[in-house]
């Protein structure tokens, strides 16, 4: 059984779901000991405890300690499966944090899935719901990856109840290798509250168009105010992504009580504005999340970002716990190339 020490590096809960995302699909049996161990409130949260059993469910894995505030569990695989699941966090608990640990898995499954997640879909210390479906998503299928996710409603802090229906099929991924994002083709943005005045968005969306002015080409940023049958609660976020000739680039903001909607859509837009204009392949958030993807790649991947993230370097030293995997760092003029190859 492999030993991994949850609290190396940034120990959080990134580490916990890519550890027992990597023993699913390695086989590997692990023990996570320490989990989260330096946060205000250590131990397994709701999303953490059903990322790890909606990976278990996948896997047939045999899981002791699973529960809740637990700082350690034993994970025991037992072999990939696809076919029909429900998953409920029971809070606001975020269900792109579940799709994160559940979307490399379900890739090496033998047959296609369906996966029903309610949660929080728009909360704080998450990517939003529209950075998923706009950012990571279309970066993966840029590996070969196949998933579709439909959002049947949107939920927010404290209540949650939000619901999403992720897609997917077996799939052999290839490397991505982006040394340059190339040209902006497009800026595109989505900015939406939930049981709010129109203006919140419209407000964030504004905002955004004024940080985004120098790029010289026009975004489009819709604005959405949702009721009773497509949200649960009040909440809301703007995401921003600019399409390039090679990649794509994103930011995003979630909406907070006694945050105005324009610093939201002005920290989006600068985000954004300064990751283009950094020439970087990758923005920072998706460095760290594509990292799983091209570890399990069928040869080697390489792109540049603005920095090599705490979350990374955690991520990295992961990943060579589970892998054989030649990693290389290079500074490439301001930005940082990062190189994995799997040996």
């Amino acid at each position: 059984m492999l030993e991994i020490d949850g609290s190396w590096g940034e120990g959080g809960g990134q580490l916990l779901r890519n550890a027992v995302a990597l023993s699913a699909i390695t086989g590997t049996p692990a023990r996570i000991s320490s989990i989260r161990a330096r946060r205000d409130k250590p131990g397994l949260a709701p999303q953490h405890l059903t990322a790890v059993k909606a990976v278990a469910a996948v896997s047939r894995a045999e899981v002791e300690g699973l529960e809740l505030r637990s700082t350690g569990i034993e994970f025991r695989p037992a072999g990939l499966a696809g076919g029909a699941f429900v998953f409920d966090v029971g809070t606001a608990g975020s269900v792109t944090l579940v799709l994160q640990a559940l979307l490399p898995v379900l890739f090496r499954a033998a047959e296609p899935a369906t996966v029903v997640l309610r949660g929080g879909t728009d909360v704080r210390a998450a990517p939003p719901l529209d950075y998923f479906l706009h950012v990571l998503l279309p970066l993966v299928e840029r590996m070969g990856g196949r998933a579709s996710v439909a959002v049947s409603r949107r939920g927010y802090y404290p209540r949650g109840g939000g619901e999403v229906v992720l897609r997917t099929r077996p799939a052999r991924l290839d490397p991505l290798r982006i040394s340059s994002p190339g040209r902006v083709l497009a800026v595109s943005g989505a900015a939406h509250v939930a049981h709010l005045p129109e203006h919140i968005p419209q407000r964030m969306g504004r905002a955004a168009m004024q940080s985004l002015a120098g790029l010289g080409v026009q975004p489009k940023i819709e604005t959405r105010v949702l009721g009773d049958a497509d949200a649960v609660g009040q909440g809301g976020a703007i995401v921003l992504w600019a399409e390039t000739e090679n990649s794509v680039v994103g930011a995003g903001r979630v909406a907070e009580r006694g945050v105005p909607a324009e610093r939201l859509g002005n920290e989006a837009g600068n985000e954004l504005a300064r990751d283009i204009a950094s020439g970087a392949a990758l923005d920072g958030h998706a460095a760290d999340q594509v990292l799983i993807y091209c570890a399990l790649a069928q040869g080697a991947s390489s792109f540049t970002a603005a920095n090599v993230s705490s979350h990374a370097e955690t991520t990295l030293w992961l990943i060579r716990q589970f892998l054989s995997l030649r990693v290389d760092l290079a500074l490439g003029g301001a930005l940082k190339r990062i190189t994995l190859e799997p040996t």
